[in-house]
């Protein structure tokens, strides 16, 4: 096949460049004639006789030359010659400056030059028949099936799709019929025909598929429902019995559908008709799975993540007759996925991928995928050896709130607002029973969100109760309540709390029956919008009356948990201003540190300070310089420029090795007060330090206020 087209692309090549020579020289021709000028042979012997030529060119069929118009202009002439044997002594007698005769042409040029053009336009015309006759071959392969035959080099396996044990033992069983059909022909049984794969985007429907393939070693040919939706009506059903077609020709084998619902959607009422394309491929699809056999040892997988709008003919025994949820992966799922993934990369030695499949709820293969991808991107752009688990921390938190915006300025009036609205949900979280632990706490803005408070369960978890709901309810809350107490006023930066707070408060009373006044009942409205293939519109569940109860009961839940949240505020006031402070000062912080400020502990400092303190004595007054005892003086040091420092760390060694001096104080009491002052002045340097970093008058005024107190 490949060989064809060279030869065609070679000839098409040769053609274009023979006529464009033809053309050229055809182009040089005519610009000449247009410069010579062709005088009859009357006025040719004039213009001899009256010594107007100049030279001439002599042959038996063309005379050429030059001569002089009666402008004086010399110009190029050509005339055809006559019998006249006088030519050459009238040439003589009128003085030609040069004459001359050339033999005549041979055949070849002037044969060219006649029929050259009609040998052009009769090869031209069968070009252009040549490609209308492969327009026609290609009209008649728009018909084919575009499925793509995989790559047989190219296997994967089930041990290359973690998780989904489930999911691989329902097609465990394909993969036997397929490498040993007789083992259930001899007992009577038949194989499913079809296998639907159903489930939320990116858990690996498609990567299941294929290992099915890979692992019975048979021909995987794949395509999407898109591909049998044409503008031509017909065109999507030839498509689907090609597809059949090939598969019989291959088999044993797999016919994979991804995306079915694009084709495979509900019939009836909505929008078009008995005529429409893609409801006659849907009966193609349904008339040749029908009539399929399933000792040919083809098999039909297809995927969907939309199995609710699919129609019921499709999903009927005998034809889907199996379906397969995946379902999105638990804990112990996402730690085998993940070492899947990893297995690439350079990981460093403390990265716990049990840690990480825990901070991952809700993710999928996809998910995953993503992760440790960016995890090493983060990682290269640090230019570090391994992926470190910093590194998959900020992934997780990039593809969770999005991106850090370090950029952003914001003020100090918002940053303590948007601090207290933070501290506020964490509060509530930790003060309440039975939620989920506090992971994280920020007050950095990342994607939509100017901070955010991050819970992380120790489990999954696939029911909540209503406790726990209400819970979640207040520690929604928790960011607006603290606004309100702490500042007398409020903010839109609860809008999305409010939202999600509303939701599931609507959710309890509508869909969970957790009110007592409406009771178990099933009131939801449909979230979806109207699936136009099945439904025109959406008919009302409940009166007017039933709606305005459960407005009111939902607006109960929302104050309910509301007015909770408060209450824990208010109780603990002293702890949500530690909790401030914190976050203003290091802007983001762990579970450890929350529970250290819960606690009543002081946190770490920033910056880590030397082990040898350098202490800065107070001038001492006369009376202590009276009752100190005698103390052999210091030598000085040789080099002036030498720091301070060193002499005070001197100092101190010194006084280690003479214990004697100690020893010399009079009384117990004034040993106490050194004591106390020391210490006094440990916490002074140590406060002063951090006022220098975080330059906040707010906190330096409150710890002056301590010192006050502390010297009184």
């Amino acid at each position: 096949m490949k060989m064809n087209m060279k030869k065609k692309d070679s000839w098409g090549i040769v053609f274009w460049v023979i006529l464009a020579v033809v053309l050229l020289i055809f182009m040089q021709n005519a610009t000449k004639k247009s410069a010579v000028e062709e005088m009859p042979y009357s006025q040719f012997k004039q213009s001899v006789k009256e010594g107007k030529v100049i030279n001439a060119v002599v042959t038996s069929d063309l005379i050429e030359g030059e001569f002089t118009d009666a402008e004086g202009n010399v110009k190029k002439f050509k005339t055809i010659p006559l019998d006249d044997p006088k030519l050459v002594e009238d040439m003589e007698n009128n003085k030609v400056q040069k004459f001359s005769a050339r033999a005549q042409n041979g055949w070849l040029a002037p044969l060219i030059f006649s029929w050259g053009p009609i040998i052009l336009l009769i090869l031209f015309w069968l070009w252009i028949m040549r490609g209308m006759s492969a327009g026609g071959k290609q009209a008649m392969t728009f018909a084919k099936s575009k499925a793509k035959l995989a790559d047989s080099s190219k296997k994967i396996t089930f041990k290359e799709v973690a998780g989904c044990e489930e999911a691989k033992e329902e097609l465990q069983e394909i993969v036997e019929f397929l490498k040993n059909p007789s083992k259930f022909q001899k007992l009577g049984g038949k194989i499913p025909k079809g296998v639907l794969l159903a489930g939320a985007p990116g858990t690996g429907k498609t990567l299941l598929a294929k290992a099915v393939a890979g692992e019975a070693g048979v021909p995987f040919f794949s395509s999407s429902g898109s591909d049998f939706v044409e503008m031509f009506v017909g065109v999507g059903a030839s498509r689907v019995r090609d597809l059949f077609e090939q598969g019989r020709k291959n088999a044993p084998c797999l016919l994979f559908i991804d995306e079915i619902d694009a084709v495979g959607r509900h019939r009836g009422a909505g929008l078009g008709g008995g005529n429409d394309e893609r409801e006659q491929t849907l009966n193609q699809i349904l008339v040749e799975m029908d009539g399929f056999d399933t000792k040919e040892g083809v098999i039909i997988i297809a995927a969907t993540n939309r199995p609710d709008v699919l129609d019921p003919a499709l999903l009927r025994a005998g034809r889907f007759d199996r379906q397969v949820v995946v379902n999105t992966p638990d804990l112990k799922d996402r730690e085998e996925i993940l070492k899947v993934h990893v297995k690439n990369i350079k990981v460093d030695k403390e990265v716990d991928l049990k840690v990480l499949a825990r901070r991952t709820p809700g993710f999928v293969g996809a998910d995953l995928a993503n992760l440790a991808n960016e995890a090493a991107l983060l990682a290269a752009r640090k230019n570090l050896q391994t992926v470190t688990m910093k590194c998959f921390e900020e992934a997780i938190d990039k593809i969770m709130a999005g991106p850090q915006k370090k950029s952003r300025v914001i003020s100090d009036k918002e940053k303590s607002i948007i601090a207290y609205h933070e501290a506020g949900h964490t509060i509530v979280a930790k003060a309440i029973p039975n939620t989920d632990p506090v992971h994280k706490v920020t007050i950095m803005a990342s994607g939509r969100a100017l901070g955010y408070t991050l819970q992380v369960p120790l489990e999954d978890k696939f029911l909540s109760s209503k406790t726990e709901m209400e819970a979640r309810l207040a520690i929604l809350m928790g960011g607006r309540v603290a606004e309100e107490i702490v500042f007398g006023d409020i903010t839109t930066g609860a809008s999305n709390d409010i939202s999600r707070a509303t939701q599931i408060a609507t959710k309890m009373v509508t869909a969970f029956g957790m009110s007592d006044k409406i009771g178990a009942l099933a009131l939801e409205k449909d979230s979806e919008e109207v699936f136009l293939g099945r439904d025109i519109s959406r008919t009302q569940k409940h009166s007017n009356k039933t709606a305005e109860l459960i407005d009111e009961e939902v607006r109960r839940i929302v104050v309910t948990a509301k007015d909770k949240a408060k209450k824990i505020l208010e109780a603990n006031r002293t702890k949500l201003d530690n909790l401030v402070k914190a976050l203003i000062e290091r802007e983001t912080l762990n579970g450890e540190q929350v529970d250290k400020i819960m606690n009543g502990e002081e946190l770490e400092p920033l910056h880590v300070e030397p082990k040898k303190e350098t202490v800065v004595e107070e001038p001492k007054t006369e009376e202590e310089i009276k009752t100190e005892p005698e103390q052999k003086s210091e030598p000085e040091p040789e080099n002036e420029s030498e720091p301070k420092v060193e002499i005070e760390d001197k100092k101190e060694i010194k006084q280690e090795t003479e214990p004697e001096q100690k020893q010399s104080v009079d009384t117990e009491k004034e040993v106490k007060e050194e004591v106390k002052k020391e210490e006094h002045l440990k916490v002074k340097r140590v406060r002063k330090h951090k006022h220098e970093n975080l330059q906040n008058d707010f906190f330096a005024k409150i710890d002056k206020q301590e010192d006050d107190k502390n010297e009184k």
